[in-house]
């Protein structure tokens, strides 16, 4: 490309001055950015031969303040998840209840008592509250919170088994997500992993053989709570090996990671918090599963063994800050007065329920798009009821492909899935108001068609 091309390209000054960008409204500093994107992409276009002609002043202009509109726009941004999995873990897994959303617009919008005691006039501890309502929730007896649940894994290790071997079953030896595996984070912890039993069967007596040669001084039972082993299996459950932790007077630590309280829409048999916490030292779960509130690793169980947790330095390295604190006891202030959350409604709903949203977003959807209600299936995510298939309806819309690209660019964007060369909307994880959101949406592209 010569040169003279290149010289012809408009300079920045006009290019700022063009009405598209100069009445944008947006900062200087942005406008500025997105002209000089367009005016590099365009360079680089023109240098390799993928672009012969420079095109007018407005048209350049517009180009940039849609450039600026982007980099405007942060990168963690709502979607609208008609995926059909509750707890995406791509998506942020749990929606937070409304109680828990004004809860952090609060917190964050001024100062709070985050470390103060209104009532002594003094330092107080940021986790109090929170913790009364677990220990309100699960009947334990003590209680405390971190960062996530990884992080309550490697405090629990890392406080209460430095250097000692923990026994676990091969068989729940699972990767958490992310390439995170047990075994690493035990030997991040200090502990020394002692494997027991075989992948598909552990016996009691597999644990009992390392804790009588002095192999192990701890247990550890983690709830294989994003997969499932079926057929000739075999575990041991907590109340066996509480019993056995007693008799050799060893510590019984618990990762149940899915975090269900108590019975709900899971099977009957699921483990809940409140029947591992009567049995083991501690029970550590997630606050952005079952529970459906933010990210957060939830420890619960004996009060000396707790208070131990509490008082380890790396404690203070994992604390919850005050948003997701400020989210996690309004959470657990809905559970406690029997308020469903967004993720507890999902799970629950019927399939009579669901095909008449179905039919009813169809029917908001059809006069713009060729569509139908149709039945499909999604799953709880997020590692929790692993196989436990979620009968579900869904919004099927032609131009598959096309349309999934639109919906993905849109300025709040419109996750489905393709199935079948149609793009399927589940309905059982939109929110309310979120049909209209799509007809918006979905009118913006059938005007752009040609």
């Amino acid at each position: 490309m010569a040169d003279s091309t290149l010289s012809a390209l408009p300079r920045m000054d006009a290019l700022l001055a063009s009405p598209p960008l100069a009445e944008s409204g947006l900062p200087h500093a942005l406008q500025k950015a997105g002209a000089n994107r367009v005016l590099d992409g365009l360079r680089a276009a023109l240098r390799g031969g993928k672009q012969a002609e420079i095109p007018t002043l407005a048209a350049l202009a517009e180009q940039a303040r849609q450039a600026a509109e982007e980099l405007a726009r942060p990168g963690l941004r709502r979607v609208v998840n008609a995926t059909g999995v509750v707890l995406h873990t791509n998506l942020g897994r749990a929606p937070l209840s409304r109680r828990a959303a004004e809860a952090v617009a609060q917190a964050a919008a001024g100062y709070s008592n985050l470390e103060y005691d209104l009532a002594a006039g003094k330092r107080g501890s940021r986790t109090a509250r929170a913790e009364e309502l677990l220990k309100e929730l699960t009947g334990a007896e003590g209680a405390f919170a971190v960062n996530n649940n990884a992080a309550a894994v490697s405090l629990m290790l890392s406080a209460l088994t430095p250097g000692m071997g923990v026994a676990i079953s091969r068989g729940e030896l699972v990767e958490i997500g992310g390439s995170f595996r047990v075994p690493d984070v035990m030997a991040r912890s200090g502990a020394r992993l002692v494997e027991v039993g075989a992948t598909n069967k552990t016996r009691l007596s597999d644990y009992e053989r390392v804790l009588e040669s002095g192999q192990a001084q701890a247990l550890l039972k983690v709830h294989p709570s994003n997969f499932k082993v079926v057929g000739f299996t075999q575990e041991v459950g907590v109340e066996e090996l509480a019993a056995l932790a007693a008799r050799y007077g060893v510590p019984l630590l618990c990762d149940l990671g899915s975090g269900a309280l108590g019975p709900g829409p899971w099977p009957q048999d699921y483990p809940t918090v409140r029947k591992w916490a009567e049995k083991a030292d501690v029970v550590c779960f997630s606050g952005d599963k079952l529970l459906g509130g933010p990210q957060a690793g939830i420890l619960v169980g004996k009060g000396e063994v707790i208070q131990r947790l509490k008082t380890d330095p790396l404690a203070r390295a994992l604390r919850l800050d005050k948003l997701s604190l400020a989210a996690l006891e309004a959470t657990l202030m809905d559970w406690r007065d029997g308020v469903a959350v967004p993720v507890r409604t999902m799970l629950e709903i019927g399939p009579a329920e669901l095909r008449q949203r179905a039919k009813s977003l169809a029917a908001l959807l059809a006069p713009l798009c060729p569509c139908e209600a149709v039945e499909t299936a999604g799953e709880a995510g997020g590692g929790t009821l692993p196989g436990e298939e979620l009968p579900s309806w869904a919004v099927a819309l032609d131009s598959a492909e096309e349309l999934e690209t639109f919906f993905r660019g849109w300025s709040i964007p419109i996750l489905g899935r393709i199935h079948r060369g149609k793009l399927l909307l589940d309905v059982r994880t939109l929110l309310p108001g979120e049909g209209e959101l799509i007809r918006e949406a979905l009118a913006a592209w059938k005007g752009e068609r040609p």
